[in-house]
């Protein structure tokens, strides 16, 4: 592919004037559009050493405007980094609905120069890439423009502008010893990005090659692409919008008429049905196994953090069903500089300007530390099912992109672990009246908690199938049976414990 590539081609300094004359304009006006659609936009660029990306950047922004982009310049990852999944940084880097995002080099280094010098392992490299393409599959799914540019030079071009780099002591700094040895082994790092391309090729992120032994050529090129990619997606947005009114309306519809239950290919027996709810401790037996079970928690706590290893819990569950007090417990004895305690409420403006998993990535723990989420990302496929927060599509394509963050933080070390704490009905409104006598706990009892007891139905239905699509070896799912608050919380901490207890032998 590369080695084909014509890489004379170049434009005059009229022909460049005359493109950029037409191109700059319509790409700042692309940029207005972008933005009063709420379209996201992110543009990596990749290629070989000196092959121009800063300079293609610069060109390429001083047709937008400023308060509109961010650009990041990636190279070796921080201290920070190191101790997330290597995909954690390009989520904290992500543009909300509207803006772009410019990346000099991307999340491709991990399968580029970091596999070249050996930091990646080729037992990663399987991994990596399927990281890479659910990132990104995951993300134009819900509406952004990926473009990716490979700028294209030769051995000799590159030697010659690393020659002219060192020859001033200005410059010299931009040409480290790795891009000398890439240089000197080019047709092997060549097959790599080979390699890169051909993987990764996609349908919904295709890669664009750009030859960039002509600086003017490549500019015109460049915004060429652009242009043309934010001109179908302003256009396919707009058709989208007109019908967006009626298609929501008919989800909705289905929702009411029952049509999106799950089918029975999927419910081939009710999860939570199998759960007895009989399950109790008295509280003699509760202290005793209590006592015992924080015990090793605290010991497993600082062992996580001698060892680096991050865990993830999610708590999920009906209102009332004892969440709050399983997390009490897991945490007593743990050190509070160890762990952090996310309560999940509805998105906040800024949330909803992202990817719906994006607030949780920003969370996630780093190596040896701990996250509990109470309520998680299952929100989609839950409560924003049911209530039609989200589109019929969005929610069941969610399925997949849950579980592809589990496998990535799995694939990175972490124990993953997620709670669904189930009561009956009759136990629940129990509660809720409970909570209503004590003026200590009215404030955990609202309105709306008694309306969603009418959709209990429905809920478990979702329930079901959440379990069934999303519980898996690196990131099961664990019913607790709760009726008896006691029988609860023990288990909750027998599951984390001989989960750390297993990730340590």
């Amino acid at each position: 592919m590369l080695e084909k590539l014509d890489l004379t081609k170049s434009l005059s300094k009229t022909e460049y004037k005359e493109k950029m004359a037409e191109l700059e304009p319509r790409l700042g006006k692309l940029q207005r559009e972008c933005r009063e659609l709420g379209i996201p936009v992110m543009i990596a660029f990749e290629g070989y050493g000196a092959s121009g990306k800063g300079v293609q950047i610069s060109e390429l922004i001083r047709a937008l405007d400023p308060r509109g982009f961010e650009v990041y310049a990636v190279k070796n990852e921080t201290e920070e980094e190191k101790m997330h999944p290597f995909m954690w940084r390009f989520w904290t880097k992500m543009p909300p609905k509207g803006r772009i995002a410019i990346y000099d080099s991307s999340w491709y280094r991990k399968v580029l120069i970091d596999r070249f010098d050996k930091k990646t392992k080729k037992s990663e490299l399987a991994d990596a890439y399927s990281s890479i393409c659910s990132f990104e599959e995951q993300l134009t799914s819900d509406g952004m423009v990926i473009i990716k540019i490979f700028l294209a030079i030769d051995k000799k071009e590159q030697k010659k502008r690393f020659d002219k780099l060192m020859s001033s002591d200005e410059t010299a700094w931009r040409v480290s010893k790795g891009d000398l040895k890439r240089n000197k082994a080019f047709d092997k790092y060549q097959k790599v990005n080979e390699e890169m391309l051909a993987r990764t090729d996609t349908e919904y992120a295709p890669w664009n090659i750009v030859e960039a032994v002509d600086r003017r050529f490549a500019a015109a090129k460049i915004y060429a692409i652009v242009v043309q990619t934010l001109a179908e997606k302003v256009e396919e947005v707009k058709k989208r919008k007109k019908k967006e009114e009626i298609r929501w309306e008919a989800d909705i519809k289905d929702e009411e008429d029952g049509k999106t239950k799950i089918s029975t290919e999927v419910k081939k027996e009710s999860v939570l049905g199998m759960a007895d709810l009989s399950l109790t401790y008295t509280k003699e037996e509760y202290k005793k196994r209590l006592e015992k079970l924080q015990k090793k928690m605290e010991k497993l706590h600082g062992e996580l953090y001698r060892r680096r290893i991050p865990v993830v819990l999610g708590f999920e569950g009906w209102d009332a069903g004892g969440k709050g007090g399983a997390i009490k417990r897991l945490t007593e004895k743990m050190d509070p500089r160890g762990y952090v305690v996310h309560p999940t409420a509805s998105p906040n403006d800024i949330e909803k300007a992202h990817h719906y998993l994006w607030r949780f990535w920003t969370d996630m723990p780093k190596a040896g530390h701990v996250t509990i989420f109470d309520r998680t990302w299952y929100g989609r496929v839950m409560v924003e099912r049911i209530e039609g927060f989200c589109s019929k599509q969005e929610w069941q394509r969610a399925y997949k992109e849950i579980n592809e963050m589990e496998k990535d933080l799995a694939d990175a070390g972490a124990i993953v672990l997620k709670f669904w704490m189930q009561i009956d009905k009759g136990e629940q409104a129990r509660r809720f009246r409970a909570r209503q006598e004590n003026p200590e706990k009215q404030w955990k009892i609202t309105d709306e908690d008694w309306r969603n007891r009418e959709k209990w139905d429905q809920y478990e239905d979702a329930v079901n199938e959440m379990l069934i699509r999303t519980s898996t070896p690196y990131a099961p799912w664990i019913v607790v049976e709760g009726n008896c608050k006691y029988y609860a919380r023990i288990k909750v901490l027998e599951s984390v414990v001989e989960a750390i207890e297993e990730k340590l032998r």
